[in-house]
């Protein structure tokens, strides 16, 4: 057996948040963890859907993001990114 070659090993304390909410196009159910590993962005896991994506203001901010990412609808990810921008 080779020896593993390892890129990182790290524990590191972080912070989740865990949200449910009903919005007028989907329920969302989200995990949102802040550590200090992605440079002030927050991981976003949606439970519901089985995504994930590494977010940050500027993110939010790309058009048509955040539908792809989560595989929402133009209507279903307005409603996460106005969330979003409130807690991010």
């Amino acid at each position: 057996m080779s020896e593993r070659f390892f890129l990182y090993d790290d524990v590191e304390t972080s912070k989740t948040r865990f949200v449910s909410f009903m919005g007028e196009h989907h329920r969302y159910d989200l995990a949102i963890t802040q550590t200090d590993r992605h440079y002030g962005k927050q991981l976003v896991l949606d439970m519901q859907g089985s995504r994930f994506a590494i977010l940050g203001q500027d993110d939010l901010k790309e058009e048509g993001y955040i539908a792809h990412v989560f595989k929402l609808s133009e209507e279903e990810a307005d409603e996460l990114t106005e969330f979003l921008q409130e807690i991010l």
